[in-house]
């Protein structure tokens, strides 16, 4: 059986780099185009925003957890899923 803590790391881990991977991507295109030097631009960029996502998201996941199950619960939603 997996421990919660390890599911979380992982968890974070894995949403880090797709959340970073895609949004350095797209901000990079529209900040400097597509050219040659676009994929170099890229991982530079994909490496510092991985380096602040996977910390800021292993931090707000639960805090994010939190809000939605209040939110949920102040809309009157009783089906609360468990993983």
């Amino acid at each position: 059986m997996i421990s919660a803590r390890r599911r979380h790391l992982v968890f974070s881990l894995v949403m880090s780099c797709f959340m970073s991977l895609l949004m350095s991507a797209v901000i990079t295109l529209i900040n400097t185009g597509m050219d040659m030097e676009f994929p170099l631009r890229w991982l530079k960029a994909w490496i510092v925003a991985w380096a602040v996502a996977f910390p800021l998201i292993s931090f707000i996941a639960p805090l994010s957890h939190r809000v939605t199950d209040r939110l949920m619960n102040m809309l009157g939603s009783n089906d609360q899923d468990t993983p």
